[in-house]
């Protein structure tokens, strides 16, 4: 397990609670170091000094530390500490608060002369900012300008958007969140109610709940129980219940077991197994990976004791003896991370396309939400108390009226009313109209759709990690002539290998993200994908299409919506890649094959190509558009007489799995591979002809029956009636 460098969001909600015990502490300086991390000295009657450190680097941490582990202080201050030794010299801790459930700090000082926030960003690239009292940026480590938020000196300081808060949210919006995905329980808990991997692993465990079970298999036992778990660890947090823990490698994996600990500090010189993780209590997940905890008396000794053997380790000069690094970790590391960064840039973007539909249904349903937000604020305007209006509501349900049965939650304290619409829990601000409640959604969807911006910048970031760790790994073979030990040349050993003769195959999954559409890889690398139906064409259409790609589709009516990626999601779109040729052609036949034209048992069809910034869902005054279809604008390139071509094949490496579309697409991809045409065979008696072929042809035939089941080799077969070519 690698070490914790970043704290969760759970953590900094369990240190404010912690940190409130520091109030009324006097500060004596500020020191900054380096480009990332602040130190600020303090005093206390009943502690004596106190060092709070703020660090928002690779490691990113807020947390008090013995006043022997802080470093020595810089020669000659930099600007920043000027700035903050002249407005907090003197100044009262007053606080610390965690906005909503994000990973940032706001710590408040308060002076005659006024007062001082300082906000901590332990997200993302991490930053600290400097504000008064009005949040106007006094400095800042780093700026921050972006469509969706910016932070500079002489700037109103702008939080990022408000994410659902797990730890307050009631059992209904738990439901619907959970309801709104479409993965499994550990990635929804993860993702949609922003617990991050471990805790949300924990909360699987807390509750009994399998981890990797689809969403559309929990029911509502299972959200009882996972919202019970929530509760729970939110009424620890917030009563202040706390059994802290430091985590390390169990003793029979390190050297040097100490166990002299006496639940307070560790002794500096403990040795009893890499530090992995300091949580605020103790964590099943942990428990059952075997990791040894060490308890402590509270969570900031627990940091402080964490971090400071983070440090020494990370120090510690490699030997130059020692085996080979293990690269191949490292490289699945920073691949799982990207993967995670895909999703989250997926996250964002559904999380918009949903507002903007709330939007819609606000004003498809204008009469009754209007209804719902007139009765609402008549009776504010009679001094109506809100308990009293929230009861007008229930009575009303109670009697059948469809406007108040449509209200689901009403929030006085906020002024909020939660509104049940066609199936969607939707938040309005009651004193509002339903044109401004609108506008809002439509505001908060452009706000989160622009946030895959930075999403964007992240996930440069981890490729730029991927590509240097698989450098170093060629460095290193190349110094030593071979491969390290314990990891065999792989892709080597794989070229030369006969799979077809193989008495065993090992499984090599991947579900990529577009695995739900038609998709290829074109003979060059490029990715296509085509819609299965309407919905998909409309999404390809609205989600997927960027700069640079190319929309294909048949002069025929009844083909998908094709696109001939120029990028992935979740890389920089470019209308500067200039698309090969020979991939055009390939997509032009994946979209004349999938469409009617090879269900009417035609073997040629027209097909036009055009670029992205063609295409439309606006459409101009007297045309419609059907769910599902399009507007091009511009002249258009027409790929004539296209011939139909299909095949179906079964790929051994770098993944195990079926792939089909253009037989030259797929050919040097795949192990092998059978050509398809227009024929009698309906599909899935089709697809179980060629299931039989590939059985025969692979030693392994488990290794057929586990991936490449008929129903799987459907899933990549043109529409309508098929034959197998060379019969």
């Amino acid at each position: 397990m690698d070490p914790k460098r970043e704290l969760t969001s759970v953590d900094l909600a369990a240190l404010v609670r912690e940190f409130g015990t520091y109030e009324g502490a006097k500060v004596d300086k500020a020191y900054r170091y380096g480009d990332d991390l602040v130190r600020l000295k303090m005093r206390d009657f009943d502690r004596g000094r106190i060092e709070l450190l703020l660090e928002v680097g690779e490691v990113k941490r807020a947390h008090t530390v013995a006043p022997e582990r802080v470093p020595d202080a810089p020669g000659r201050p930099p600007q920043f500490a000027m700035m903050l030794r002249n407005r907090l010299s003197g100044a009262d801790f007053a606080g610390v608060e965690q906005y909503e459930f994000d990973r940032i700090l706001e710590f408040t000082f308060e002076r005659d002369d006024g007062t001082t926030r300082i906000i901590v960003e332990l997200f993302g690239q991490g930053n600290v900012a400097v504000t008064d009292g009005e949040y106007e940026v006094i400095d800042c480590l780093e700026t921050v300008r972006l469509k969706s938020r910016t932070v500079v000196p002489g700037s109103r300081y702008e939080f990022p958007d408000t994410r659902t808060n797990p730890l307050t949210i009631s059992r209904d919006v738990f439901g619907h969140e959970m309801e709104e995905s479409d993965t499994d329980v550990v990635r929804t808990l993860a993702t949609q109610l922003n617990f991050g991997g471990l805790y949300a692993e924990e909360i699987c465990t807390r509750a009994g709940v399998e981890k990797a079970m689809d969403i559309g298999n929990a029911d509502e036992e299972t959200y009882d129980r996972l919202y019970e778990a929530i509760e729970r660890l939110a009424l620890d947090i917030r009563n202040g219940n706390f059994n802290s823990r430091l985590y390390r490698e169990s003793a029979d994996e390190s050297e040097g077991a100490d166990d002299d600990n006496d639940g307070d500090r560790a002794d500096d010189d403990a040795d009893t197994g890499r530090v992995v993780d300091a949580t605020p209590f103790p964590l099943e997940e942990h428990d059952e990976s075997g990791l040894d905890g060490e308890p402590y008396d509270t969570f900031l000794n627990a940091l402080d004791d964490y971090f400071f053997h983070l440090e020494l380790e990370d120090e510690e000069e490699p030997d130059p003896t020692s085996q080979r690094p293990d690269f191949g970790e490292e490289i699945a590391k920073h691949e799982r991370i990207i993967e995670q960064q895909q999703g989250a840039i997926e996250g964002f973007e559904q999380e918009a396309e949903n507002l903007r539909e709330n939007a819609e249904l606000l004003y498809a349903n204008y009469g009754l939400v209007d209804d719902i937000l007139s009765t609402i604020q008549e009776a504010r305007a009679q001094d109506r108390p809100w308990d009293d209006i929230e009861a007008r509501f229930e009575e009303g349900a109670e009697q059948g009226i469809e406007a108040a049965e449509a209200v689901i939650d009403v929030d006085g304290s906020e002024g909020i009313v939660t509104v049940d619409v066609n199936g969607e829990y939707i938040e309005l601000v009651a004193h509002d109209g339903v044109e401004q409640n609108a506008d809002r959604l439509y505001t908060e969807a452009k706000r989160v759709a622009e946030k895959k911006e930075g999403a964007l910048v992240a996930i440069e970031d981890t490729r730029e990690d991927l590509e240097d760790a698989k450098r170093r790994r060629d460095e290193w073979e190349e110094q030593d002539g071979e491969p390290g030990a314990g990891e065999e040349d792989e892709d080597d050993e794989d070229d030369d290998r006969d799979w077809l003769a193989e008495s065993s195959i090992p499984i090599r999954e991947n579900e990529p993200w577009f695995d739900r559409f038609r998709w290829f890889h074109t003979s060059d690398g490029y990715l296509v994908i085509g819609g299965r139906d309407a919905d998909q064409n409309e999404e390809l259409v609205k989600k997927y299409l960027e700069p640079g790609d190319k929309v294909l589709h048949t002069q025929a009516h009844g083909g998908p919506v094709t696109v001939l990626k120029a990028t992935d999601p979740s890389e920089a779109s470019s209308s500067d890649i200039e698309l090969p040729e020979s991939s055009i052609e390939e997509a032009a036949q994946f979209a004349v094959s999938y469409s009617s034209v090879w269900k009417d048992g035609r073997y040629a069809g027209d097909v036009y190509a055009v670029d992205s910034d063609q295409v439309t869902k606006t459409p101009e005054s007297g045309e419609y558009l059907e769910k599902g279809g399009f507007a091009v604008r511009g002249d258009r390139t027409y790929y004539r007489d296209t011939p139909v071509g299909a095949a179906v094949g079964i790929q051994c490496e770098p993944y195990t799995r079926v792939i089909g579309g253009p037989p030259s697409a797929i050919e040097g991809t795949a192990e092998t591979t059978i050509e398809l045409e227009p024929g009698r065979y309906a599909q899935a008696d089709a697809a179980k002809r060629l299931y039989r072929r590939f059985r025969e042809r692979f030693e392994d035939e488990t290794f057929v029956r586990k991936i490449a089941s008929p129903d799987r080799i459907q899933h990549f077969m043109p529409p309508g009636g098929s034959r197998i070519a060379e019969e």
